[in-house]
């Protein structure tokens, strides 16, 4: 395409309107929004001789096959390598609503009552990376996968800016959710582990309390036993030692 928008500046009137049909042919060349856009080539929308040539450059830019064949008369007569380009780059805009395009409804599209001629058409324009997909001749259909991206119809950049404007703005309200939902969950693990260490440090200082009182009673109980034994044959202790020595023989 380069190559042509660079004749483009230059030629004018039949050269233009020549160089537009050139590049309607030209194999590989299958985005022509910038060439629509040149110059000299809207000059042809204003010449009565001219006009059908560029109304036929937008169609394929944007258009369809059916739209063309609705208008024929009006426009100049595609050679069999321009309708298969437009029927290819059809295929493109059908892809958009549906990834499923059934033969039948392919056929009346493009204009092509053969089966064969459509299959060859489809098969050739995935070897051109027009779309990528299958041929599904059991289910008499196509099944795309993905197709290129053709160029914009006038008015329709504003709307995709919308769209995307619109997919921004809720991208940054599911992300403000996100990170909102994120500060909660790392708040709920922090007061978590708080509890989880205060419940563990109340833990350890309740074993130790029980330890202390469980040492302070084996001491209290193991301390009169030991007074009895330390005050000897004069002290209380030994006294009631010997009383009970005493009943026992008699008894």
């Amino acid at each position: 395409m380069d190559a042509f928008l660079v004749l483009a500046k230059s030629a004018k009137g039949a050269a233009c309107a020549q160089l537009v049909l050139d590049a309607l042919s030209a194999p590989g060349v299958f985005v022509f929004g910038e060439l629509v856009e040149s110059a000299n080539v809207k000059e042809l929308a204003s010449s009565d001789k001219y006009r059908g040539h560029f109304h036929l450059l937008r169609l394929f830019a944007y258009g369809t096959f059916s739209e063309y064949a609705a208008v024929a008369e009006q426009l100049p007569e595609l050679n069999q390598q321009q309708m298969n380009k437009l029927r290819q780059l059809s295929i493109v805009s059908l892809s958009k609503s549906s990834k499923v395009l059934p033969y039948v409804q392919l056929q009346q599209e493009l204009h092509i009552s053969n089966i064969r001629e459509l299959e060859d058409l489809i098969i050739d324009a995935v070897y051109l990376d027009i779309i990528e997909g299958k041929l599904d001749q059991k289910g008499m259909c196509l099944r795309v996968e993905n197709a290129m991206g053709r160029d914009l119809k006038p008015g329709e950049t504003q709307h995709l800016l919308q769209v995307l404007t619109d997919w921004t703005e809720t991208s940054e309200k599911i992300l403000a959710l996100i990170d909102s939902e994120l500060e909660a969950v790392t708040k709920s693990d922090a007061d978590f582990s708080a509890s989880k260490a205060l419940y563990e440090k109340n833990l350890e200082s309740a074993k130790v309390d029980a330890n202390k009182a469980s040492a302070r009673s084996a001491f209290h109980d193991g301390e009169g036993y030991d007074r009895m034994d330390q005050e000897g044959p004069s002290g209380r202790g030994f006294a009631a030692k010997k009383a009970l020595r005493g009943k026992s023989r008699k008894q």
